[in-house]
């Protein structure tokens, strides 16, 4: 079963609450549940504008979600695999940091001829 579109305002809204703590203008770390709320409607926005199953993005605990056109993988681990912790994801997201910049410092994990691939569609919103 299909998931339900993101609605591109409820992401940029979930994203934007957390956009303080994304660029240190606070310490204070976002609830659980507003740090999952931006890192899935996110990821799901990813899946949504680049759509396919031949990279898999990995933010746990809170989403795993496959993108980019290509060969489709259905059992173990895929062959390309992009994950990241939700801070960095979210910096991704917003452009607050590139991926080369974060794969470079070890936020990002990448294993797989294809899984650069998102940084093609990176960001997704600037805050």
């Amino acid at each position: 079963m299909p998931r339900r579109a993101v609605n591109p305002a409820e992401m940029r809204a979930a994203v934007l609450e957390i956009g303080p703590w994304l660029r240190g203008d606070t310490v204070e770390k976002p609830s659980r549940t507003v740090l999952a709320a931006a890192v899935r409607l996110s990821a799901r926005t990813l899946e949504q504008v680049a759509p396919g199953s031949s990279v898999e993005v990995r933010v746990p605990p809170f989403v795993a979600v496959q993108c980019i056109e290509g060969p489709r993988h259905t059992r173990g681990t895929p062959p390309n695999v992009v994950e990241t912790d939700p801070r960095t994801w979210l910096l991704l997201v917003t452009g607050l940091i590139d991926f080369d910049e974060a794969t470079q410092g070890g936020g990002v994990t990448v294993s797989g001829a294809r899984a650069g691939e998102i940084a093609h569609w990176l960001p997704l919103l600037r805050v």
